[in-house]
C-alpha cells in the first residue's frame, strides 16, 4: 500500500509552564546539537500560563542527549516528546454508512493519510465488501443479543490484536462506555454530524430542520466519557435554506462530514494537535 512521502524527519513537542526565554532556550539547545529548524510554532494559554511549542527540524539526531539537554533547560514540569512523523497505525470502526469509511480508504490507497489502516470493525456486515476491495481485514462483530459490556469486550479483543495508535470512528453509531474510551484516551477520534455543541446525540439533521437553521456542519473530536463533548479537532459548515428537507440536509452534511474527518486526521497524524483540558491547541 503506497504511503505519502515523509515530511521533515523530526518533530519536537513541548508543553510546560510559561516563563521568559523559553523559545530562546529551546532553539539554543537545537542549535547546540547542530539541528536545523524547518518550521516552528508556539502558543501561550494565558488562562493557566501554559506554553506550547511544535518544532519541525532536520539533522543528525541523538535523541537521548537532546532530551537530556532540553530537560535541563526547561521547567521541571515540562512535557517533552520527540516524533519521527512516521505513518500512524490505525483501526477504523463504522456501522452502515459508507461515506466516511470510503473517503479514508481511498486516501489510504493513494498515500494521502499518513497512516496505515490495519483493519475495519463494524457491528453490521454491510461495509465488508467495500473494505475487502481495498485488501483490508473486515471484522463483523454484531451487537445484537449481547450486553454493551460483552460487545465492547469483543471489540477490544480485536483491537488488542492490532495495537493501534489511534482508533477512528468513521460513523460508528454506538455510544461507547467510559471503560472502552479509557483504553484509548485522546486516541479515539469521532466524526459528529453536527456543528457542536449544537444538536448533540441522534437525528441532528431532523433537529436542524425543525429549528430552521441556515447552516449545517460537522465536528471531528476526540472521544471522552461525555456524549459528543470531547476536545474538538476540526469543524466546518455549509449554508442551507428552508427549501431543503431533512434528508437533503443529511446528504449535504455527509459531504462535509467526510472532509472534516479526513482533515482532523491529517492534523492528528502530523502531530499538530495538543489536547489541553477539554480543548485542543492546533498548529496548522
Amino acid at each position: 500500500m503506497p504511503l505519502a512521502a515523509t515530511p521533515p524527519s523530526h518533530i519536537l513537542l513541548i508543553r510546560c509552564p510559561d516563563e521568559p526565554g523559553l523559545v530562546f532556550k529551546i532553539t539554543g539547545v537545537l542549535f547546540h546539537h547542530g539541528l536545523n529548524i524547518l518550521r516552528n510554532g508556539e502558543f501561550v494559554e494565558r488562562a493557566d500560563n501554559c506554553f506550547f511549542m511544535r518544532t519541525e527540524f532536520a539533522g543528525p539526531l541523538q535523541a537521548e542527549a537532546l532530551l537530556h539537554d532540553l530537560r535541563a533547560a526547561l521547567p521541571a514540569a515540562a512535557d517533552i516528546r520527540l516524533s519521527d512523523n512516521r505513518p500512524k497505525n490505525i483501526v477504523l470502526m463504522a456501522t452502515k454508512e459508507h461515506h466516511c469509511l470510503s473517503e479514508l480508504l481511498v486516501r489510504h490507497a493513494f498515500g494521502e493519510l499518513n497512516a496505515r489502516i490495519l483493519g475495519v470493525i463494524s457491528n453490521y456486515p454491510v461495509l465488508g465488501e467495500l473494505t475487502r476491495q481495498f485488501g483490508l481485514p473486515f471484522h463483523y462483530i454484531t451487537h445484537e443479543g449481547k450486553s454493551r459490556e460483552a460487545h465492547e469486550a469483543e471489540v477490544l479483543d480485536v483491537l488488542a490484536g492490532y495495537q493501534p495508535e489511534f482508533v477512528v470512528l468513521a460513523k460508528y453509531m454506538r455510544i461507547l462506555s467510559s471503560g472502552f474510551v479509557a483504553h484509548y484516551a485522546n486516541r479515539l477520534v469521532n466524526i459528529h454530524h453536527s456543528f457542536l455543541p449544537a444538536f448533540v446525540g441522534a437525528s441532528p439533521y431532523a433537529q436542524a430542520y425543525a429549528r430552521g437553521v441556515k447552516i449545517i456542519g460537522a465536528t471531528a473530536h476526540f472521544v471522552n466519557d461525555q456524549l459528543d463533548q470531547g476536545p474538538i479537532i476540526a469543524q466546518s459548515v455549509i449554508p442551507i435554506d428552508h427549501t431543503q428537507s431533512a434528508s437533503e440536509m443529511a446528504q449535504a452534511g455527509r459531504d462535509v462530514e467526510k472532509i472534516v474527518l479526513a482533515r482532523s486526521l491529517q492534523l492528528v497524524f502530523a502531530e499538530q494537535v495538543f489536547v489541553h483540558h477539554n480543548k485542543t491547541i492546533i498548529f496548522d
